[in-house]
């Protein structure tokens, strides 16, 4: 086991990590859902909904590969939280996902149809975002709040391997939001929570691997 892995190990739903800026930006990100849903914004709800939905998902694998190699995750969160919800995700990693696909959802133009230097728009921004989201990994991976242990893991091919993956969840969550019927955005959400909720009652719950 890498020392990385012990580390985030020993504070794993440790309650005693508990800091009082969790009750703030709790509130923060349900005020961001509640003032969508008050504009009736529900295309950007359903989005950052099916975002963090597929983040809870990867977050699942991640922990799974630890507990079969017992080697390390992909990639870990050691370093100091509030609370470690799972070996790759703290709190805050939580609370961020929550809202940013409806972060993102937001810049899509009504207009689907559009483009952007002749490039659809939609694919515009699901490359812009997945090179943000994949800049922020690598500099999080620079400080050593995000730890790579992999040998496979370096710069250029985890850029690349990152900017794909958060490019699949954009594509996703857009589509999603793009959906006509509103019974076809419940469905998707749904099933994608619901899912989550099983391997987690599952491989955290019943069986206490991850």
């Amino acid at each position: 086991m890498t020392e990385s892995a012990a580390q985030a190990l020993a504070i794993l739903r440790d309650p005693s990590q508990f800091k009082w800026y969790v009750i703030p930006i709790l509130t923060l990100v349900v005020y961001v859902y509640a003032n969508e849903a008050q504009k009736k914004n529900w295309n950007v709800i359903f989005a950052g909904l099916t975002y963090f939905a597929l983040d809870i998902f990867i977050e699942i694998v991640n922990s799974l590969i630890f507990h079969f190699t017992q080697y390390a995750p992909a990639w870990g969160t050691p370093g100091a939280t509030a609370y470690l919800l799972m070996i790759g995700m703290n709190i805050e990693i939580f609370f961020m996902f929550a809202i940013v696909g409806l972060v993102m959802a937001k810049f899509l133009p009504e207009d689907k149809s559009m483009r952007i230097l002749g490039i659809p728009n939609r694919a515009v921004f699901i490359a812009f975002a997945g090179a943000i989201c994949a800049a922020i990994e690598c500099a999080l991976n620079y400080t050593g709040a995000l730890t790579w242990e992999y040998p496979w893991w370096n710069t250029g091919p985890a850029a690349i391997v990152i900017f794909g993956g958060y490019s699949l969840f954009y594509t996703i969550s857009f589509k999603v939001h793009d959906m006509k019927q509103r019974s076809s955005q419940i469905l998707a959400v749904g099933s994608l929570l619901a899912l989550d909720l099983i391997l987690i009652a599952i491989f955290m719950g019943a069986l206490k691997w991850i």
